[in-house]
């Protein structure tokens, strides 16, 4: 059975305040997302205001899982989810793919690719994992016998089917590789190993019906042969895999905001004991940083210094509020109490137009004056799994999830 401090299908109740954060947040997908295509702006600012058509694919994954999470809680219709989903879809079929993949960032109205970088102009993998996420729950929700929900799936699975997973493994029992471009080809040179955000691609990747990966590309790549196990205590929290202290907290919170780790368990661990110990190591690190404020969590966020990834092992006096309420269901009591100490924080500078701002210096007193997608989505997805772990559900149902947690070796208790 899965821990019984989650429950697989329970309904738990939240308070008013932090109801409006998700409602808030929620927001940030349904009107601040690009108004013809659908697809997720990868950041706004804090007051609304719209920065620039710069798209993100995998907060346009995020946003799928937001609008199904609107849906069921009455925020939009079904029929309006519907459309929206259809909308994103028919954008993504317009953009330019990679043996499958997409790029890191699409403009937000034509769905044309925009360079992430010098030598980054084509296939991301991760970023393609995460949006697939999105595509796959929809596919799953809108699961309808109708003329409009059949077609939906239809465009959903042609999208989902066509990423070459194996040619992300360069031909080789390695691992699979972040990003392919026509010009550049292998220059980015990062295979995908573990612990990261990245979960999910092995996952999807081996459970593919077509261009699957071979499970030696998970054990042999992802978990480096066993060489991702850490094991060691941290204020006496053994953390089974990863880096020191866990890392930022999104390397535990992005793949599964749809991948469910109650019972979840493979050869090198039992997911949720990961994730928890994950989120305690940051918990206590906070307590002992900013003693009896119950502030903490640290992730990638803007800084003072633009985009950076904090932890506590990289400490620059950076809170980002989405560490924290991303772990909803794995520290309910004490996300409850960093959701309450950020509404109050600086007489509640810290709410935007679209929930909480991306982060802010207990220290220095510095507020970031802007929302990002990638940290906004998990906020909805990770209160709604908590909730009624509908994005969990959804995902798990999923044939080509079930193949690839089988073709993997994991388990469910």
């Amino acid at each position: 059975m899965p821990p019984t401090d989650t429950g697989p299908a329970s309904s738990h109740l939240i308070s008013k305040d932090i109801d409006t954060i998700q409602f808030r947040t929620f927001e940030y997908f349904w009107l601040g997302s690009h108004p013809t295509s659908g697809l997720a702006r990868d950041r706004i600012r804090s007051d609304g205001a719209v920065i620039n058509e710069i798209a993100s694919v995998s907060g346009t994954g995020f946003a799928l899982l937001s609008v199904l999470v609107g849906s069921e809680r009455g925020w939009i219709t079904r029929s309006q989810a519907l459309e929206r989903a259809n909308t994103i879809t028919e954008s993504l079929h317009r953009a330019q793919r990679f043996h499958g993949a997409f790029s890191h960032f699409l403009h937000a109205e034509t769905s044309e690719v925009i360079p992430f970088g010098s030598k980054d102009d084509g296939g991301d993998l991760v970023e393609t994992g995460l949006l697939l996420q999105g595509l796959i729950c929809a596919r799953q929700y809108f699961s309808g016998p109708t003329l409009e929900e059949t077609r939906f799936r239809e465009k959903a699975n042609a999208l989902i089917k066509g990423v070459e997973w194996t040619w992300y493994t360069r031909g080789g029992g390695g691992p699979m590789w972040w990003h392919w471009s026509q010009k550049h080809r292998w220059s980015r040179n990062i295979p995908i190993t573990g612990w990261n955000e990245a979960l999910i691609c092995y996952v999807l990747g081996a459970g593919a019906e077509q261009h699957a990966i071979d499970p030696v590309n998970y054990h042999a790549g992802w978990a480096r042969s066993g060489e991702m196990r850490n094991g060691d205590a941290y204020f006496d929290i053994v953390l089974p895999l990863g880096e020191p202290y866990g890392g930022p907290l999104f390397l535990s919170q992005y793949s599964f905001c749809a991948l469910d780790p109650r019972g979840l368990s493979d050869t090198y661990c039992d997911y949720w004991t990961q994730i928890k110990a994950h989120t305690q190591i940051h918990y206590r690190y906070g307590c002992d940083k900013y003693p009896d404020q119950n502030l903490w969590g640290m992730t990638a966020s803007d800084s003072p210094r633009g985009y950076r990834v904090h932890s506590p092992t990289d400490d620059d006096d950076v809170i980002s509020p989405t560490a924290a309420l991303s772990s909803f269901p794995f520290l309910p009591e004490e996300v409850s109490r960093a959701a309450t100490a950020f509404l109050t924080f600086a007489d509640g500078k810290l709410m935007g137009r679209y929930g909480l701002v991306d982060a802010f210096s207990p220290g220095s007193g510095w507020i970031a004056d802007t929302h990002l997608a990638i940290d906004q989505g998990p906020i909805v997805a990770m209160m709604e799994n908590y909730r009624t772990g509908l994005l969990w559900r959804l995902f798990m149902t999923a044939p080509e999830v079930q193949r690839g947690l089988d073709r993997l070796g994991f388990t469910i208790a």
